[in-house]
């Protein structure tokens, strides 16, 4: 285009090249078109200021400056900067792969029919939907493998062979049935934790083997599962994906309506956003209300003989 001189303007499209002189680019929607080749453009609200409407070369990103870090996850905008500055081929850590086992006799398939002493399935169904929707995990449903010593061991063994995680449901606490810890131990994985002081979720253990795998343990309980995973066992997975910022601490929210109700534990309550944009906790009956668990949005992290509206730390689903 010609260079441009005092008193001058010429038509651009947007995202065209600005001729040299320019000063300014004025919006057509803020102009008035008086004839076809004769422009007289007024602003409504004030003048343009020098550079205004122009984007400078490099002001994004200058040359060698960093535009996605390592660790960094690549989603929709990442995508958008990386083909923008013609990354065709980008390095990238592949998915983490996790399976999932439930224990217990009692357990039955989701489409079963359970005598007195029998119930189903839930928390298979249950960790694999909240595992499955992440991109950057490559998610394995076991199914059940019962409370029987060799069959958990082989379980665990075979799996941890072509996994970099195994999580498990139920069999962790002290029960005569509850053989998952001692298991562990004798497959060589070092224990780090066993039995926190939270609520629902005691019994949860976290265990490593010499080769870096992960063997997460949860209670039987489906809310104590749920919130075990996504307390503690997303934490640990982003870590073994590369995440940079791996252990997010919620996002602080305040209850409406809340009660006094404290523990000397640390204490995840179940939370339900209203049409109104507030927080409420959700009644139930214990660790094992599933119907409670099926009306809330997630759950707020009360510390030690904490109480109050708040504002709390809040994980959603």
């Amino acid at each position: 285009p010609p260079p441009l001189h005092d008193g001058m303007a010429v038509r651009i499209f947007t995202g065209a090249v600005v001729p040299a002189g320019t000063e300014a680019v004025v919006r057509r929607e803020d102009t008035d078109e008086q004839e076809a080749n004769h422009v007289r453009w007024t602003v409504a609200a004030q003048r343009v200021p020098i550079g205004g409407n122009v984007r400078r070369r490099g002001e994004n990103g200058r040359a060698g400056e960093v535009v996605l870090n390592i660790g960094h996850t690549l989603t929709a905008a990442s995508v958008a900067a990386a083909a923008n500055f013609g990354a065709a081929t980008i390095t990238v850590r592949r998915q983490v792969r996790v399976a999932i086992w439930s224990t217990g006799n009692e357990l039955l398939d989701v489409d079963s029919v359970p005598s007195v002493w029998q119930i189903r399935d839930s928390n298979g169904p249950t960790l694999h939907a909240m595992l499955s929707v992440h991109r950057w995990l490559q998610v394995t449903r076991c199914g059940k493998c019962g409370d029987d010593v060799g069959r958990l061991t082989e379980a665990i063994r075979d799996t941890l062979e072509d996994h970099d995680t195994v999580i498990l449901t139920g069999g962790v606490s002290k029960g005569d049935y509850d053989h998952v810890p001692s298991v562990i131990a004798s497959l060589g994985g070092e224990i780090i934790f066993h039995r926190l002081p939270i609520r629902p979720g005691q019994p949860v253990l976290a265990a490593v083997t010499n080769n870096g795998k992960l063997i997460l343990a949860l209670p039987g309980n489906p809310v104590s599962a749920a919130v075990c995973l996504r307390r503690l066992g997303m934490p640990l997975l982003r870590k073994q994906a590369g995440w940079t910022r791996w252990n997010p601490n919620g996002t602080p929210i305040t209850l409406a309506e809340p009660d006094q109700q404290k523990l000397s534990l640390h204490w995840y309550r179940l939370v339900c956003c209203g049409d109104d944009s507030s927080f409420r906790l959700v009644p139930g009956k214990g660790s094992g209300d599933v119907v409670s668990l099926a009306g809330s949005d997630g759950f707020i992290a009360l510390p030690p003989g904490a109480s109050g509206p708040g504002p709390w730390p809040f994980f959603p689903w």
